[in-house]
């Protein structure tokens, strides 16, 4: 069945650049009621008024490895929308060192923001969706967290673990009302790899050469879209060669990872 997204209440996280502002921007052109949320608050209202209808959408800025502040943001998302039908768990940062250059300090924190804070404020709404009859959690992974390259360990192993949990969460709770669906994107045109950690925390502050030949954040966007409002659970999105190494890697991972060592991904 068709979704309609005009009946939906959608809470977009990451909302205030890339892939979650391009979400936000088509959950609205669908018709939507999106609740976008980030640390930014300018930016996030600079992004609602790029929405349609924009008087009709909120703004809850919140810093989401914040426990307290994850609750309160729950809290006045709530009150302000009603109710909350999906989730999208879009926030995150990415990481562009080696492992041997990465302190176990900065491998945390990219847990606590790409694992720990994504769970977090699922368990938040969890309970309202499931006393209300159903909704959809929507986790943002990565090609990253299917296929482990350089220069993105702890990343990688963040978002394998968010894959991984939201198929735990999907097979507890699918007799419940709650689909769970998983988006992986490959390299998208955004600002992902200049706010990325390098080993000692400090951020790269540069565009890498792939990030910026990548996929555009509003053809991902229309691409997810699409593919959850056909219910789908498993999105790539991603460019050709991508795609061709997650089919070979179902053959033969050896292969892969061969081609993966040859390659340039920083």
């Amino acid at each position: 069945m068709k979704t309609k997204y005009k009946d939906l209440v959608i809470w977009v996280t990451g909302a205030s650049s890339g892939i979650g502002e391009a979400l936000a921007i088509e959950f609205a052109r669908r018709g939507a009621a999106v609740i976008l949320s980030g640390r930014n608050e300018d930016k996030l209202e600079a992004v609602r008024k790029r929405c349609k209808k924009p008087k009709r959408h909120m703004i809850v800025p919140f810093d989401i490895s914040d426990a307290e502040q994850a609750k309160a943001a729950y809290q006045s998302a709530r009150a302000q929308a009603g109710r909350i039908d999906w989730l999208i768990n879009n926030a995150g940062i990415s990481q562009r060192s080696l492992i041997m250059e990465t302190t176990e300090e900065v491998e945390r924190q990219l847990m606590e923001v790409d694992y720990f804070a994504q769970t977090r404020l699922t368990r938040l709404v969890l309970p309202a969706m499931l006393a209300q009859g159903g909704g959809k959690i929507v986790m943002v992974s990565s090609v990253a967290g299917l296929l482990g390259t350089q220069y993105r360990g702890a990343y990688s192993a963040a978002k394998a673990a968010l894959h991984l949990w939201a198929n735990s969460l999907r097979a507890e709770l699918y007799d419940q009302g709650i689909e769970v669906a998983t988006i992986f994107p490959g390299f998208i045109q955004t600002n992902v790899s200049i706010n990325a950690l390098t080993g000692d925390g400090s951020t790269q502050g540069t565009m890498d050469d792939t990030t910026n030949q990548g996929m555009t954040a509003t053809a991902c966007a229309k691409q997810v879209a699409k593919a959850l409002g056909k219910g789908e659970e498993y999105i790539v999105t991603a460019g050709a060669k991508e795609k061709m190494a997650l089919t070979i890697n179902k053959v033969s991972p050896a292969k892969v990872y061969t081609m993966i060592r040859q390659a340039t991904v920083k």
